[in-house]
């Protein structure tokens, strides 16, 4: 089973792969947690190229680094796990380069889509969820963590708005992959929307 967690910056999804492993864990299954951009060692390095250097990327090459980190990702850790019959739950995939760089950056998200597909060779989650919450809420939220803001944090509201409502638009594209989650909510809340489908996955 291959799950990603996606949304804005500041919308919890830390708290609800923590929850999603342990609940996962308790009923026998074997997790593998990981992130994109880092989740390998090349990844760390293209994660810092992304987020923590100085200056501008250009558009376009900020779109390529996510499916360069993405194509090594998902060829040397996800692919693995999931032959191997764990459960994988990622902290973004694809569909963050899509609203991020397809949206927020003003570039094709079909081309970004197109882009990052074949990066991956094709791979979709079995699941998708998506934590959703305006973008003052979420940078309120991003702004009591005490942690300095990287490059993409550190964006306008109007940035997030457009990649809030491009989320949204590929939510709607694909209801049986994507769940949506209102983040306004408590975080017991929010994943007691999130076991029950899991549940429904584990069932199947």
């Amino acid at each position: 089973m291959f799950i990603s967690f996606e949304g804005i910056d500041g919308v919890g999804k830390s708290t609800q792969i923590r929850l999603a492993d342990e609940y996962l864990r308790a009923r026998g299954k074997d997790v593998l947690c990981t992130l994109e951009p880092g989740g390998t060692e090349l990844g760390q390095e293209i994660r810092n190229l992304l987020l923590h250097r100085k200056g501008d990327v250009d558009p376009r090459a900020e779109a390529l680094l996510y499916a360069a980190d993405r194509a090594h990702h998902v060829a040397t850790v996800v692919r693995p796990a999931l032959a191997n019959s764990s459960v994988v739950i990622s902290d973004r995939y694809f569909d963050s380069s899509v609203a991020y760089q397809g949206a927020g950056r003003k570039l094709s998200a079909k081309e970004i889509r197109d882009i990052s597909l074949w990066a991956v060779d094709g791979l979709l989650p079995d699941l998708t969820v998506l934590l959703d919450l305006e973008p003052t809420k979420a940078a309120e939220r991003r702004n009591n963590t005490g942690q300095e803001a990287d490059r993409l944090e550190r964006e306008k509201i109007d940035f997030f708005e457009a990649v809030r409502n491009e989320f949204l638009k590929l939510a709607e594209a694909e209801p049986n992959r994507f769940l949506v989650v209102d983040a306004n909510q408590s975080p017991s809340e929010i994943f007691g929307h999130i076991s029950k489908k899991l549940d429904e996955l584990l069932r199947s």
